[in-house]
This record gives C-alpha cells, sequence and structure tokens, in this order.
C-alpha cells in the first residue's frame, strides 16, 4: 500500500514539474492594422437603393416567366376578380394582408407599381424571379429573405388572382 502511494506521488510531482517549468516565447504573429476611413463614397446612389421594393414603380419590366404579353380588358370582370380573390384568401393570405405588410408585401396598388405580366409571373414561378429579376431579388432583401412559395396555380387561376388585384 506504502508502495502504491508513494508512486502515486511521484507521478504527480512529475506531471506537476513537466507542466510548468518550461517558458515558450511568444512570437510575433501575423496582426493588420485597420483604420476607420470618415470618407463617404461620391457616387450617388441610383434610385432603385433609395426606394424600397415594395414601393419602388418598375411597370415597364414583365419579370422572367412564361408571361411575356397580356392584355387586360378595360372592365374588370367581375366573376373572374371574384374567383380571384377567392383563391387569394385560400393561397395568399398567410403571408398578404390587404392593407398593411405582412410576411410579404401587401398586394393593394400593386397595379399602379408593377406590369401585370411581372405579377404573373411571380405568382407562377417565384423561385425563378427571386433568381433572375432585380426587384424580385431585392423584394426577398427587403422582406428579410422571406421567400414567395410557389403555390402551383394553373395560368388562368393566376390571371384571376391579377383580376382581383385590379379591384384593390
Amino acid at each position: 500500500m506504502k508502495i502504491i502511494f508513494k508512486s502515486a506521488l511521484l507521478l504527480l510531482i512529475l506531471v506537476v514539474m513537466s507542466c510548468g517549468t518550461k517558458e515558450e516565447k511568444r512570437k510575433d504573429g501575423f496582426s493588420v492594422d485597420r483604420a476607420k476611413t470618415t470618407e463617404k463614397t461620391t457616387e450617388p446612389e441610383s434610385e432603385a437603393n433609395q426606394v424600397p421594393a415594395s414601393q419602388r414603380v418598375t411597370l415597364d419590366e414583365k419579370g422572367v416567366g412564361q408571361i411575356k404579353e397580356i392584355t387586360l380588358d378595360a372592365e374588370i370582370n367581375s366573376e373572374m376578380a371574384a374567383a380571384g380573390e377567392a383563391l387569394f384568401k385560400t393561397n395568399c393570405t398567410a403571408c398578404h394582408k390587404i392593407d398593411k405588410r405582412f410576411i410579404g408585401p401587401s398586394p393593394k396598388g400593386i397595379m399602379e407599381r408593377r406590369s401585370p405580366e411581372w405579377i404573373m409571373n411571380m405568382i407562377l414561378d417565384p423561385k425563378l424571379m427571386t433568381e433572375q429579376d432585380r426587384c424580385a431579388k431585392d423584394l426577398l432583401v427587403e422582406f428579410n429573405g422571406a421567400a414567395m412559395s410557389n403555390q402551383n396555380l394553373t395560368v388562368e387561376q393566376t390571371r384571376s388572382i391579377l383580376e382581383y388585384f385590379r379591384t384593390l
């Protein structure tokens, strides 16, 4: 028993001595000196950077997707608008509120800011739009990366939602 105690004590002393007796020299390593600059760039911000994407008017852009050209009748088709309203309430109200910003932008006034083709392309294939359309990319950033989900709607259903948006 005494031999085990003495051996353990000797081992403990050796461990303690081996850990703390060496003095290592510190080498000067890599360092970076950074200075803050107070100069502002003289380049003016583009209009796209000054106006939030949800308020930006891009009526001349048609977006990316299968809808290249659409002609709207002067009068609103009330049957189509009613069908579009039902589709909107079923598929879209989880993220979009008519009168206010929510997870996604409000559709109220969308017809004054976006072309009908852009709106339909965004509804039909939001992933493609956020990958290739500048305004859709900016909307994704503005709404904290909350990507619009593809509801797998047909062109006819999307056209009904567009007709509903004309009534807002």
